[in-house]
């Protein structure tokens, strides 16, 4: 019995807009839940909600998926309500300058904190040098210097008496203060002490010496109380100074009252202030610019405008964006650092949230990865100083900052490969990301589905200010939803092929002056997404149309059939038929394909092939030899292929070539053969059945052409329009199989055949005159071994 073609309601699935309850998508709100991923989201809440360590979530799916977005809107939307975390400052450590302090403080009262001790600050400029500035300071100063005088005179006084006692002087010069004799009031010579007698001259000796001894004790003496002064001085200046600070520092202080490491910091503050007075009451003859940089506050983190916790995409996962950096500057040929310096990354804003990153991205900067690792393990944030610098200069100075602890979950996105090779490869890996939230290409197409269709649209058209879709529009993008997931019962999750699709009708209706987006706008940014990519197609079907590429689509020929294959050119795929011819002659090498022998196949194009064998070898030779030689070739093809598509071609080849009965070329074929004669799914059958349509309509439709498919593809026919319209007019036909006979009774008219009871096949049928022909191939192999036996006797 002749198999059927499809009626025209098999071949596409159409929406109905009639089944939206809207007329536009102006009427939807924004929807921000992950669509149509019931057991990716389910896993993401687990892993959001599981506090333990180590549980991260690794999501995993095919690029396209709008898994990045969609997990972004997602958790914004779930952890809104979340507490809001803390932020982080880095400030000087007045103990150990190296190491700056890292201090936690409340949300948004970084920046408060780091304006209060910049005014802080600059009223210290003022205030301090007016407390300096009074007559009741300068008396006071005045008093004690002078006190410091007058003991310094009158210790000197009383040598000096003793001195001249003595008959010696004490004396200033310039070098200091010296004993020496003297007679009138005038310095002896050493010539002049040669005169005097030698016992005058020895007793003046004695004397000068004991007096140099006591001078020593006097400016030793002198020594301690200007040293005194200096301090009786400097407390002084520290009171004052304290007195004109201490109500700013008590304000502070009363602000962060609870916060220890707030209150130890404002009370070093205080502390070097009184230490440094100077800094703040320069001389006037002071030109060089005083640095005051140690009381800045360098804020890390701050989450001042956050709401909830925060959710993070690091685009570029590299080191310093994850975890910060030192800047450098140069000063006198070297490169330094400062507190002030530390910039925060990623980690640093994600703290306290989510951190969503490309997997990929990430394993590809294995120093990041492995420091990310670590730093989970550690739940601390490090910001490393750099270790190395351009043009071989030695670093003048670094800093190790105090690390911040870390309260992270991370979030990776990438593909089930990375997903098993990190499983495999990184012992790590396992205990660090527990949680594995798997997102699919696709979803059942059923009303809700459709509906949050309708809702991603709307929220696209929103968001971005796109021009609002109407009922036929949305009906459109739903069907080619179905499209891009090869399936009638079935839509894409590829939502940035969506979203693309979405901008691109919003521009086209634009253009054509409508305020919008229509079904047929929908349909012309598909035409022009394809118009601008088939450039190479379209040059294939002229080589075909021109003969250079021969491709028969009227008439019988034996041994040669169309097969169907796809052609990736990166952003878009398509159909293109190949002509597969068979020889069959007298030999024992079995099913010979030449890209097989010359290395131009993959490994599963060989399967197939060696499949061929199978089938023969069970259809035909359970009472004989199967003796032949079959060669099988993809003509014109000069570059490798792969996959088993092309079998049931192949082997409709090889049997009209056996049997020498012609096969139809307006029908072409595409479908996978197993070695029982069944016919198994292929990918890409809307492609390849619109490619071959092409070609057809070119030359133009008969009303007997069409493409032979699996049954088991029905499902997945969702036909270019054009196709469809030849479809319901009967110039095209699309026809489903089991089993291989059915295709030989398509393409040949001739019945394939059933075995009866006695096991043979019924006369003039397909499988009988194969079967006969190998029987006469398996005699005349034989008989020509055995004429080939009596001649070597001869």
């Amino acid at each position: 019995m002749p198999v059927p073609s499809l009626s025209v309601d098999k071949v596409r699935r159409f929406q109905d807009p009639d089944a939206f309850s809207f007329e536009t998508t102006a009427e939807l709100p924004t929807s921000s839940h992950i669509i149509g991923q019931p057991r990716g989201t389910r896993a993401i809440e687990f892993g959001i909600g599981i506090e333990n360590q180590g549980y991260n979530i690794y999501v995993l799916g095919n690029t396209g998926t709008g898994r990045t977005t969609a997990i972004e809107r997602f958790l914004q939307e779930l952890t809104r309500g979340r507490l809001t975390p803390e932020d982080w400052i880095y400030v000087h450590n007045f103990t150990t300058p190296h190491q700056p302090r890292a201090i936690e403080l409340p949300p948004g009262e970084g920046a408060v904190f780091q304006e209060r001790m910049e005014r802080l600050i600059a009223n210290l400029r003022v205030d301090l040098p007016e407390a300096f500035d009074t007559d009741a300071y300068r008396d006071t100063i005045e008093a004690v210097h002078q006190a410091f005088e007058d003991q310094r005179a009158e210790l000197l006084r009383d040598l000096q008496h003793k001195t001249a006692a003595a008959g010696l002087a004490l004396l200033k010069t310039p070098s200091g203060f010296l004993v020496a004799p003297v007679q009138d009031g005038r310095q002896l010579s050493a010539a002049d002490l040669q005169q005097l007698p030698v016992a005058q001259r020895q007793r003046l000796e004695q004397q000068r010496q004991t007096l140099t001894d006591e001078l020593e004790g006097v400016l030793h003496q002198i020594h301690e109380l200007e040293q005194q002064t200096r301090r009786e001085m400097k407390q002084i200046d520290r009171q004052v100074a304290d007195t004109a600070v201490q109500h700013h520092f008590e304000n502070l202080r009363a602000l962060y009252q609870g916060q220890a490491e707030m209150l130890l910091y404002l009370e070093e503050v205080r502390q070097d202030v009184l230490n440094q007075i100077d800094d703040f009451t320069p001389p006037l003859d002071r030109t060089e610019v005083i640095d005051l940089s140690r009381y800045e506050v360098n804020v890390i983190i701050d989450n001042a405008r956050m709401s909830g916790a925060p959710v993070v995409v690091e685009a570029n996962p590299t080191f310093h964006n994850l975890f910060g950096r030192l800047e450098y500057e140069m000063r006198s040929g070297y490169l330094s650092t400062h507190f002030t310096n530390i910039r925060g990354g990623s980690l640093h804003r994600a703290n306290g949230g989510y951190l969503i990153m490309d997997a990929q991205d990430l394993v590809r900067n294995s120093d990041a990865w492995e420091a990310l690792k670590r730093a989970i393990k550690a739940q601390t944030i490090q910001v490393q100083p750099q270790a190395t610098m351009d043009s071989g200069r030695v670093l003048a100075k670094s800093l190790d900052p105090e690390p911040i602890p870390l309260a992270v979950k991370i979030i990776l996105i990438g593909s089930l490969g990375l997903y098993y090779y990190l499983h495999e490869q990184d012992e790590d890996f396992s205990n660090l990301f527990k949680v594995r939230a798997d997102f699919d290409n696709s979803m059942p197409r059923h009303e809700e589905h459709v509906k949050e269709y309708a809702l991603f649209i709307a929220s696209r058209c929103h968001e971005e200010n796109l021009l609002h879709f109407d009922r036929a529009a949305v009906a459109r993008v739903v069907e080619h939803g179905s499209r891009l997931a090869e399936h009638q019962e079935k839509l894409s999750t590829l939502f940035g092929a969506i979203a693309d699709l979405i901008r691109e009708a919003s521009y086209w209706a634009g253009r054509n002056g409508r305020t919008l987006v229509t079904a047929d706008d929908v349909q012309q940014a598909l035409a022009e997404r394809i118009q601008r990519a088939n450039r190479i197609e379209e040059e294939l079907l002229e080589q075909i149309l021109d003969g250079s590429i021969f491709i028969a689509t009227e008439g019988s020929v034996v041994g040669q059939v169309n097969g169907l294959a796809i052609i990736d050119t990166g952003d878009y795929s398509f159909g293109q038929p190949g002509r597969i011819t068979a020889r069959t002659f007298m030999g024992e090498e079995g099913v010979v394909h030449i890209e097989r022998e010359t290395e131009m196949s993959g490994p599963i194009h060989e399967k197939g092939v060696l499949t061929l064998t199978g089938y023969m070898g069970g259809t035909y030779a359970q009472h004989q030899p199967l003796s032949l030689t079959a060669s099988l070739t993809f003509e014109q093809n000069y570059v490798t292929i792969d996959g088993d598509s092309a079998s049931c071609s192949e082997l409709y080849a090889m049997l009209s070539s056996l049997s020498e009965i012609p096969v139809r070329q307006g029908i072409g074929v595409t479908g996978s053969v197993n070695q029982r004669g069944e016919v198994q799914p292929i990918g890409g059958v809307n492609e390849k059945i619109e490619g071959f349509f092409r070609l057809c309509r070119a030359r133009g439709l008969s009303g007997e052409q069409g493409v032979v498919i699996p049954a088991s593809n029905a499902d997945n026919l969702m036909l270019h329009e054009d196709v469809v319209a030849a479809v319901a007019e009967g110039q095209f036909h699309i026809w489903t199989i089991d089993h291989i006979d059915e295709g030989i009774e398509l393409l040949t008219g001739v019945p394939a055949g059933q075995r009866d009871e006695s096991g043979e096949y019924p006369q003039g049928t397909v499988h009988q005159v194969v079967q006969a022909r190998l029987f006469e191939l398996a005699k005349e192999l034989n008989k020509f071994g055995d004429d080939d036996d009596d001649d070597d006797d001869d």
